[in-house]
């Protein structure tokens, strides 16, 4: 199963390497324009940094998921794909690294870089707390205003996913989970008067 950060502060990690520093700047990301916003800060606020080599994978969904990565003037294949390499070897989805390079006056070679680049990225993850991602099944939940509160705090409580809760003349809920597992539990705290409704599969935090 893929995993990504959990929700949090981003991953900030300094290696270096015959006297090069590399800064490894990880965060997790919804969307590839999130992604290349990142890349787009990192960069501004490095701006005395010779590369700010980058790469992601954006989508749980292994047959829809984006990724890309570039060198940013660093000899081709010697810094992004190597990244790139780490988070596939890793099964990281959702998250976007920039290593930012000071060049410390001493040439590293192809292998060099490869092993520098990549082993910037393996030491930043190393540090990072993750979660699995799993698809769920959704389901969506209408209660009256006075159960609510009661209802919301007991599902949270027992690790129910809870999506979004929607105030209208009821109140509906957006739920992730295993639709037996969810049936029973909604059954038992509503006395048998609360219905699920299928709403499609989701990805989820574990």
């Amino acid at each position: 199963m893929p995993h990504t950060l959990a929700p949090g502060s981003d991953i900030l990690v300094e290696t270096e390497v015959k006297n090069s520093r590399f800064l490894a700047a990880i965060r997790r990301v919804h969307s590839t324009g999130d992604a290349t916003a990142f890349v787009d800060e990192q960069r501004r606020l490095y701006p005395d940094a010779r590369h700010h080599c980058w790469a992601f994978v954006v989508g749980d969904d292994q047959a829809h998921r984006a990724e890309r990565s570039s060198d940013d003037g660093e000899p081709g294949g010697t810094a992004g794909v190597p990244m790139l390499q780490v988070l596939h070897h890793r099964d990281l989805v959702n998250i976007v690294v920039v290593v930012t390079r000071w060049f410390g006056g001493i040439k590293l070679g192809a292998g060099g870089l490869v092993r520098a680049y990549s082993g910037a990225v393996s030491t930043a993850m190393d540090t990072a707390s993750l979660v699995e991602r799993q698809k769920r099944e959704r389901f969506t939940l209408g209660v009256g205003h006075a159960d609510a509160g009661r209802l919301e705090a007991e599902l949270r409580g027992r690790g129910t996913a809870v999506l979004d809760v929607a105030y209208t003349d009821r109140v509906v809920f957006t739920v992730a989970g295993d639709a037996t597992e969810l049936t029973g539990l909604v059954a038992s705290l509503t006395s048998g008067a609360g219905e699920l409704e299928p709403a499609g599969t989701e990805w989820i935090d574990l």
